[in-house]
């Protein structure tokens, strides 16, 4: 039985959680190579799970887009681990002292700056590699916050069939980015910059329906959360609110 596959069984069959248990700290004593995906939170702290603490306390490292961001999250809650930056302009050296590190024994967790790892950060380039190169490695998943999914959430939008965008082009392809929205029937969801933010608006009362109906949430989670409504051609986000990261939710 495979370790991934004990975990649950005693999650699922085990009436005392597997924090008190003592059997969960015993299995990540296995030689074993795993890479832990886990889910931060992306803005309030609280968001974070129980089982997310447990293995960052667990493992003997966690690679990070920025370990001050990285630092900031474990010292709120008193967890010392050695970091290392892994990010998207990270080269092919950097994978390869990741491996290393998996060969010497070492258990390891992947952490975004806020959200889930490979949701519009480089995460899954590090997963295809590692795969390539250890064919033994787990790869197990931790899941909590997502910006994309909790807009699409509170939307009020079909979310059986969406699809999500990440980030729009900065400038190559920026206006075929726009233009092709027009043409999806599904629920579209995708990141946007305060740096771009108007230039955003503007293109999509340019190039898409102006009565497509519109989300617009802006800091979510955080202390100056606010959910825009309206449709393309009536939405407004006051220029001394574009600030923080915004998540776009458009109509079918």
């Amino acid at each position: 039985m495979l370790r991934s596959e004990i975990y649950y069984d005693l999650w699922y069959y085990n009436s005392t959680p597997l924090s008190n248990t003592g059997f969960f700290a015993t299995l990540l004593l296995s030689n074993d190579m795993i890479l832990y995906i886990i889910a931060t939170p992306i803005g309030n702290l609280k968001d974070i799970s129980e089982r997310a603490l447990e293995i960052l306390r667990s493992v003997d490292l966690i690679l990070c887009e920025d370990t001050r961001v990285a630092s900031k999250l474990l010292s709120h809650f008193q967890i010392s681990k050695p970091l290392q930056s892994y990010h998207q302009h990270s080269q092919l050296t950097k994978m390869a002292y990741i491996v290393e590190e998996f060969k010497k024994g070492k258990n390891i967790a992947l952490v975004s700056d806020a959200g889930t790892p490979g949701i519009s950060d480089p995460g899954n380039k590090l997963i295809e590699y590692l795969i390539s190169k250890l064919p033994g490695i787990k790869i197990i998943p931790i899941p909590g916050p997502c910006a994309a999914t909790t807009a699409l959430s509170v939307s009020g939008f079909p979310a059986d069939k969406f699809i999500f965008l990440g980030f729009p082009p900065h400038k190559k392809g920026r206006e075929t980015f726009f233009k092709e929205l027009a043409q999806e029937e599904k629920t579209v969801v995708f990141y946007e910059s305060p740096h771009r933010m108007e230039k955003c608006l503007e293109q999509l009362k340019q190039f898409l329906p102006t009565d497509r109906k519109i989300v617009i949430c802006r800091e979510i989670t955080k202390m100056f959360e606010t959910i825009y409504r309206g449709t393309i051609g009536d939405i407004d986000v006051p220029k001394n609110e574009i600030k923080g990261e915004f998540v776009i939710v458009l109509h079918p």
